[in-house]
């Protein structure tokens, strides 16, 4: 028990990212903030809120990405803290490898695994609406057997139905081509992500700027025709109404809904490793995209569902489809395409995270090394993992419907957040003395703020989500007690240490 919550100290952390076995640090203030809102402004925006609005909120998703954005900034100040403590990837994994130990580290880790791949799937699949609705002004449609998941879940039914349809062709091509250019390199990577934002943030201007002059008042009452509430526990309904399915209704299971798409500023410390000032830019970078990208959520949400009655929001395409409407064709070619290069952005910034989340774990022994953790000798990325995420996102995305991706991936990030949150609390008293160069204000209130407005929303998702990340953290446990725990740097150090030899495996233990 004693060696399951062993943490994994300071010095050997830091000592990790001089060796030969790191990543290159190219990024600065700018780019970092640019990464976070390119994977914060795209589905969010131009996915998100029209299943949000249509399913479960009405124009109360104003609000719902005001208490979402509540719980961000109390869970990114705690990120921050630790992102300048720890300046090496890996996230909220390493933060807790730090502070509550090895067994902890892995289910926060194997979390991670699973925002990250979903939040892609869904951001693929969203890609593809918005490029067939693209296509579709000017005439060219995509065969309807590759244009959609196979099946879908009715909230109406409350019940999976099919839709007719094979596998979702687009979201696969553009998952192939933006693995491609991960492999080639972080620098590159990052340019192709500050032109796509630079595109997004136009567009959303645009949105906002022409949109407000569409609005109707009228639109917005009954403005929460779901109610304000909407808790929930373990598919029971505390607070608020109930779908057809079960599944809460009402702002705050909208919250729970779109949290999803806050989830950037968490891929800015991701990539911390590759910062070249990490102590002050990747603190500037979480907190300026998270403070930006809230105050744009808010606009559009209203806008939006100013200019169209919630029910009659498209879907899958609702910001584009909105101006289609009220008679702006132009405008949704143009919102369209803007939709496109956002949500580019945010599939490249989330395949751009998993893998590093792969190669901590990997670095520490948790995960196969030579696979996870090798580093192109050229272009100095964690380039089978890449390759390994895309083949995996681009199978989920093809076949799995945005409804179920998006409140799968929600729950894992709420976790996250609970887990760092509660790290910050055991940093300060394990490790009182060590170097903060960003410190987290106001501890312990806004650790334990954030714990709970994160335990409220996930209890605000539907059931089914609980037990999805049960029987995920179930493989986990498996693979964790099958190879992880006998294979860890810190468990090798143990028996070198019990046989007499740590000495002579200090070396191989900093740099696996």
């Amino acid at each position: 028990m004693r060696n399951l919550f062993a943490t994994k100290p300071l010095d050997m952390l830091l000592a990790e990212v001089k060796g030969e076995n790191r990543l290159k640090r190219v990024l600065g203030p700018l780019q970092l903030t640019s990464i976070g809102i390119g994977a914060i402004i795209g589905t969010g925006i131009f996915v998100l809120t029209g299943v949000a609005a249509h399913d479960k909120t009405g124009p109360a998703l104003m609000l719902s990405f005001v208490v979402a954005g509540m719980a961000c900034v109390f869970a990114a100040l705690c990120y921050a803290e630790f992102a300048s403590m720890v300046p090496i990837a890996g996230s909220a994994y390493t933060y807790a490898y730090a502070t509550l130990g090895e067994l902890m580290a892995w289910i926060i880790g194997w979390d991670l695994i699973l925002e990250y791949t979903v939040s892609a799937a869904a951001v693929a699949h969203g890609w593809s609406h918005y490029f067939q609705d693209m296509v579709g002004i000017v005439g060219i449609h995509v065969p309807r057997l590759l244009s959609n998941a196979p099946f879908d879940f009715n909230p109406a039914l409350g019940k999976l139905v099919l839709t007719g349809t094979w596998f979702d062709l687009p979201a696969v091509v553009v998952t192939a081509i933006i693995t491609t250019i991960l492999v080639v390199g972080i620098q590159e990577s990052a340019r192709f992500n500050t032109a796509m934002v630079l595109i997004k943030l136009a567009v959303v201007a645009l949105v906002i700027g022409l949109g407000v002059f569409y609005v109707n008042p009228a639109n917005w009452h009954p403005f929460a025709p779901f109610g304000y509430t909407g808790v929930s526990f373990f598919g029971k309904t505390l607070f608020g109404q109930t779908g057809p399915g079960g599944q809460p209704l009402g702002m705050l299971a909208g919250s729970a809904m779109i949290f999803f798409a806050y989830i950037g500023f968490d891929a800015v410390s991701t990539n911390a490793e590759e910062a070249k000032n990490p102590q002050k830019d990747v603190p500037t970078g979480i907190i300026a995209s998270l403070i930006i990208c809230t105050i744009l959520y808010i606009a559009v949400s209203g806008i939006l569902t100013g200019m169209v009655p919630y029910y009659k929001l498209n879907i899958d395409a609702p910001v584009s489809d909105a101006f289609g409407q009220v008679g702006l064709v132009w405008a949704q070619g143009v919102i369209s395409i803007g939709a496109m290069a956002g949500i580019t952005s945010v599939l490249l910034v989330m395949l751009l995270s998993q893998p590093r989340i792969f190669f901590a774990m990997a670095r520490d022994g948790l995960m196969p090394e030579k696979f996870f953790a090798a580093v192109h000798e050229r272009f100095r990325t964690p380039y089978k993992a890449t390759i390994l995420t895309g083949f995996v996102v681009a199978c989920m995305s093809a076949l799995i419907p945005l409804r179920i991706l998006a409140e799968l991936v929600n729950i894992g990030t709420l976790l996250a957040f609970v887990i760092v949150c509660s790290a910050v609390l055991v940093m300060r008293k394990t490790n009182p003395n060590a170097e903060r160069p960003f410190r987290c204000p106001w501890v312990p209130f806004t650790p334990i703020a954030g714990i709970a407005i994160c335990l409220l929303l996930m209890f605000s998702l539907p059931a089914e989500n609980w037990w999805r990340l049960i029987g995920w953290l179930v493989i986990g446990f498996a693979i964790y007690f099958g190879y992880g725990r006998h294979h860890s740097v810190l468990a090798r150090r143990r028996r070198a240490q019990a046989e007499g030899r740590d000495g002579a495996l200090a070396a191989e233990t900093v740099t696996p």
